[in-house]
Parts: structure tokens; sequence; C-alpha cells
């Protein structure tokens, strides 16, 4: 009988998975893990680490399956919370979801997981795993969008490696969300109407400048409003010689100083603030409200422009270090000047979009066929071909 670990985290979508893989013949071992202590700056209605244990533990028993908790807060401040510090010091967003899959399930509790005798680590992910052999027998792992269009979080799992893949199940990958809380009511789960965890990967909803403030200290600096004619000259294309000095041109960011536009208001620190942020501005007396466009952690400033369609929202291409480019499927990856038709988002949940991949020296441009709204430092971007999430890198 093969032996699966999984991670309970006391949401209905893992209860669900540990159920089906029992259900199939599966030995099967929950574990919850416990990656954060300090409550102070979560709001602690959204996702309370200690209800969610213990709903862990009750499916665990009404499943009948061996249970215990392990403590990952020590590699989770070193690995997640640490980076975050740095990345919002830099003027970057980071994603600690997709960073949290790649350093702490994946790696962390997958170690933990094979010293236990697991064959496989399962999760609750809404995604599926596929495999192709070849003629000589050798297998790739294709990352497979889950079937609920709705739910599908492949993008979270952008990072995964083939040998991580290759002890990964996805037992709810095929299910829509309804059809799992309709399982999860029919073997009555404690956990069958539980509503999903919002924020942070295992810290829950927080109050992100009180959570960002316990190492960046507030500093009050200037907010910009930049009228849109200024952010669209500072567009005004070149002519190009050739295909890379053209996305170069459309991947780099704009550069705006004060005498840009006028000073409208003030912040508390622009490394609290990220592109195409509205909220927190506290600026009115415009027509349409501001966005920001761009922050200026080295001078403190903020720079903001009215409107969802003002073009300083706006970029075409991106690009990514060859150091943070990353195939899931190595046997895709692209040679200098190798080009490939894409679907690509940058964010959870946002509608996959038409690009080319194009490799150079150095790293890899991902040019969008319609230009994409708060491309941000920092942020993952993910492409597929049709279903399958077949690489990711950081935004430079």
């Amino acid at each position: 009988m093969k032996k699966v670990v999984i991670g309970l985290s006391g949401g209905v979508d893992s209860s669900v998975a540990a159920y089906l893989l029992k259900e199939q013949g599966y030995e099967v071992i929950g574990l919850f893990m416990k990656n954060w202590h300090d409550d102070s700056v979560t709001i602690s209605e959204e996702c309370p680490w200690l209800e969610d244990s213990n709903d862990a533990l009750i499916v665990a028993e009404k499943l009948g399956i061996p249970f215990q908790t392990v403590d990952l807060s020590v590699e989770y401040k070193e690995r997640i919370v640490d980076y975050m510090f740095r990345e919002y010091k830099m003027g970057r967003t980071p994603n600690p979801d997709v960073l949290c899959n790649r350093e702490i399930k994946f790696d962390v509790f997958m170690k933990i997981a094979l010293q236990l005798g697991a064959d496989f680590v399962a999760t609750g992910h809404y995604c599926r795993k596929g495999v192709l052999e070849d003629k000589d027998g050798i297998k790739r792992y294709q990352l497979l969008a889950g079937k609920d269009g709705n739910k599908d979080q492949s993008y979270f799992l952008c990072q995964l490696s083939q040998a991580q893949l290759s002890k990964t199940v996805f037992p709810i990958g095929e299910l829509t969300k309804p059809k799992v809380r309709e399982i999860a009511t029919k073997m009555g789960l404690v956990t069958a109407d539980k509503k999903d965890s919002q924020g942070l990967c295992f810290i829950g909803k927080v109050r992100l400048p009180d959570f960002l403030q316990q190492q960046l200290k507030p500093k009050t600096g200037k907010i910009v409003q930049v009228p849109a004619t200024v952010a669209a000259y500072q567009r005004a294309v070149p002519t190009f010689s050739n295909r890379a000095e053209e996305l170069a041109f459309y991947a780099e960011k704009v550069n705006y100083h004060l005498e840009d536009g006028r000073v409208v208001g003030e912040h508390q620190g622009a490394h609290y603030f990220t592109k195409g942020q509205r909220k927190g501005l506290h600026v009115g007396g415009t027509k349409e409200p501001l966005f920001v466009i761009e922050t200026d952690v080295k001078e403190n400033i903020i720079y903001t422009g009215e409107g969802k369609a003002h073009p300083g929202l706006y970029r075409r291409t991106l690009f990514v270090n060859d150091a943070e480019l990353h195939w899931v499927r190595p046997d895709l990856s692209l040679v200098i000047a190798g080009e490939l038709r894409v679907l690509a988002r940058i964010r959870y949940r946002q509608e996959l979009q038409k690009a080319i991949l194009y490799k150079v020296a150095g790293g890899m441009y991902v040019d969008f066929e319609v230009a994409q709204s708060a491309i941000q430092e920092g942020q993952f971007v993910a492409w597929y071909l049709d279903d399958e999430l077949i690489g990711s890198g950081v935004i430079s």
C-alpha cells in the first residue's frame, strides 16, 4: 500500500483531498503545518491557526488517519517573512504564496513527509498532474490547470520542479469547488461549510502596514499626481534596429520626477505601496480615483495617475533575469533568440493573456499582445501552453 502524507490545513479542500486518498486505497497521514505565532497583526477572525489545527485534528479523527502538527515557524520566518520585508524595502511587490509553496510546502514539508516514509505528498490545490513518457521510458511531469476554472491554483505552484512534481498528488484537481463542498457535507466533515482562508499563506488576513512596520518604519513623503499626457509622452516610441532593442524599450519602467506632476498629498512610506494600488492614498478632489503608477523608495515618493485607463499603469513587456527564470518543463526551455507563443498571467485569477517569450543573453522577455495593467517588479509571471503551466519567473 502506497503511503501519502497530506498537508491538512483545517480547510475543506485538504479535508476532502484526504478523504479521496483514503477511498483510493492509500495509507494516509495528516500533518498540520504551524508557521506563524504572532497574532498582533492578524485580523484573528479570518485565519486563527488554533481553530484551523483543531479542525484538521477533527477531520483526521473522522477519517481514521494518524495526525500530528509540525512547527515550521523558524523556516517560515527565514524564507518567507524576511523575504517579504526585503522585497518591500526595495520597492518590489513579493508573492509569498508562490514562495510558500516552493520553500515550505514542497521543500521543508516534503522532506519531513519523505522522512516519514511517504511515497507521495498531497495537497488540496485545484490543479492536476500529468505524466508524459518518451520511447526511452523517461517521464516528464506536467503541471495542469484545475478543472474548475474559477478556482484553478496552478499559478501558486509555478515554481515547482520536476523532482517535486514526481512526488506530488492533487486529489481534488478534477473537481469543482461546489462538488468538494458536496462531498464534505455528505461525509459530515466539520469543514464542509468553512469559509476559504484569505490573505497571506499560513498567516491569514493581515493589516499589511502593521505587518510591514515591524521592520519598515513609517517615513513621511510626497504623493505626486502625474497627468496622463506626461505619462504618455514618457512612452514616445523611437525607431528600433532589432527585436531585442524593441522589447528592451517596452520592458523598461518609467522613472518619474517631482516636476512631472503636482504634489497632492502625503504618505507614510513609499515601501508600503504597490503599483496599481488605489486604497490607502487618502487623496480626494479628483473625478476618478487615483492609482499608484510608480513608487520611488529611494526618494520616498509615490507617483499616481487618475483613473484605470491612465497610461502610466500600463506596460506591454516585462523582463525576467536568468537567475529568476524557472522552467517546470526544462525540456521546453528556450535558447538565445528562441521564441515561443504562450498564454501568460502576472497574478492569480487574471485571465490568461496571449504573449510571446523571447530569450536573450541574461534573461527572457515576455511580450504581451495587449498592454498589461500594474506590472510590478517582484511579482511572478507564469506561462502556459493550453492548460499546462510550463514555466515562470520573477519580474525584474
